[in-house]
């Protein structure tokens, strides 16, 4: 379908300099053609189009990308509230996990993929089990994601190779790597260093060099994991990960709250990528994250949401002002963490971390992952700097419009690909299957 945005206000590029402010431009006609940004100017070029649409007192900004979540924990949201993460995990979630299967997962997924269209995600980096039903999910919906089979290994005589959870990780690549005319790029993700031993991490780790696959950790998330590492390995997670051969690797670490300086240093020699989930690791009690020594030493870092578990939304809109507003307090600077910073995280960051090159831009040749942000609205206006503007006040309720691959799969309250009440309807049968 070919489409012409007109009257669009645009954000400034990112690496411009411009910082917040005015929109770049509030005429601009962006065309959409294949899937792609075919032209981005300010009169529109000539020729006949599926379809017009006027931007007049509306943003058209790139969509959003969460780079950590457990899509079908949308079953749990509200469950396990107010514990640390390891009762949290070991007293409520893995018992409730035990009941889980294809069905369960496929429509807590196709749950998770409406609440994030809503709020102008197109796609997920996902780390949790029966990811086939997820696959099947995130087709039928029009988003993309990044899926991955999570691996824990506690037996240290096991053979990596025999191992079911890896066999299905493999699987799960060789049926979906591609899938969706590239929507579906499937990773490896070892859960956590206190969950896998270091062979079995050498030995996934390996696979991912020789095979060309993206990787996906949690990392120092609480203190007590961190320094239980430290007493047991004599050595911090993050190098317990590079002596495994992990950082070798393309890899998104997410959480990273309790690096030291020298695990900071590591993960920027070796190019990671840090996901940011403040809601989560506000709510768990697991602390925060030391963005600004972090992003201070070139590390780029991106927003997820973790689980509705532990969220208990799947928002990024949210995560970009608790992260802004938590960093300005923490470090005592009102410039900290700034807007036009924080949207680079959400965004094109975002897009990088999933090896999505050709995303998180709104420029001819990229791909069209795009959302329309209402800032003619009583929440926003007069929005002086729109980049204030969706940062420090909007909400889902001022995306009118979510388009993935150019593909408009959400549009001022209707689903293109969704039924919603046919979702809501199985995913609380689910629900109630698990817990009675």
């Amino acid at each position: 379908m070919k489409i012409l945005f007109k009257n669009a206000a645009l954000l400034p590029e990112f690496g411009s300099g411009a910082g917040s402010g005015s929109a770049r431009n509030t005429r601009v006609a962006v065309v959409v053609d294949g899937g792609f940004f075919t032209y981005v100017g300010s009169e529109p070029p000539g020729g006949e189009y599926d379809r017009i649409i006027d931007c007049r007192g509306r943003l058209l900004m790139p969509a959003f990308y969460n780079t950590h979540c457990h899509a079908a924990m949308t079953l749990f949201r509200g469950y396990a509230d107010d514990l640390p993460l390891l009762r949290w995990l070991t007293e409520k979630i893995l018992p409730a996990e035990e009941r889980l299967d294809y069905e369960s997962v496929y429509w807590a997924s196709l749950l998770a993929a409406t609440e994030m269209i809503r709020g102008g995600i197109v796609s997920f980096s996902d780390m949790y089990m029966f990811e086939d039903a997820t696959a099947r999910a995130v087709l039928e919906c029009g988003m993309k994601a990044n899926l991955a089979r999570g691996l824990v290994s506690f037996d240290e005589s096991a053979d990596p190779a025999a191992d079911r959870r890896f066999s299905e990780a493999v699987a799960l690549r060789r049926e979906y790597e591609g899938a969706g005319g590239g929507r579906i790029k499937v990773d490896m993700a070892l859960h956590a260093e206190y969950t896998n031993t270091k062979k079995y991490c050498r030995y996934v780790a390996g696979y991912c060099r020789e095979n060309s696959i993206r990787m996906q950790i949690h990392l120092s998330e609480t203190k007590e994991e961190h320094e239980r590492c430290i007493k047991k390995y004599g050595m911090t997670p993050a190098a317990f990960f590079e002596e495994a051969g992990v950082l070798d690797l393309p890899v998104t670490a997410a959480h990273c709250i309790w690096l030291s300086d020298e695990d900071i240093r590591l993960l920027a020699e070796r190019q990671v990528f840090v996901s940011h989930n403040p809601t989560s690791n506000l709510k768990l009690g697991s602390g925060i994250m030391p963005y600004e020594k972090i992003k201070a030493s070139g590390i780029k870092v991106s927003l997820g949401t973790d689980g509705a578990a532990s969220n208990n939304n799947l928002s990024i809109l949210n995560e970009m002002r608790l992260a802004s507003l938590l960093h300005k307090g923490v470090s005592g600077d009102a410039a900290a963490a700034p807007a036009h910073e924080i949207i680079e995280c959400a965004t094109l960051n975002g897009a990088l971390a999933q090896g999505r090159g050709d995303c998180g831009r709104i420029a001819a040749g990229y791909r069209a992952d795009a959302i329309l942000v209402d800032l003619d609205n009583v929440n926003t206006l007069p929005a002086a700097d729109p980049a204030a503007a969706l940062v420090y006040s909007a909400d889902r309720s001022n995306v009118d419009l979510t388009m993935c691959d150019g593909v408009i799969l959400y549009e001022e309250g209707e689903y293109t690909s969704i039924d919603v009440e046919r979702v809501k309807f199985n995913a609380k049968r689910a629900a109630s299957a698990i817990f009675g």
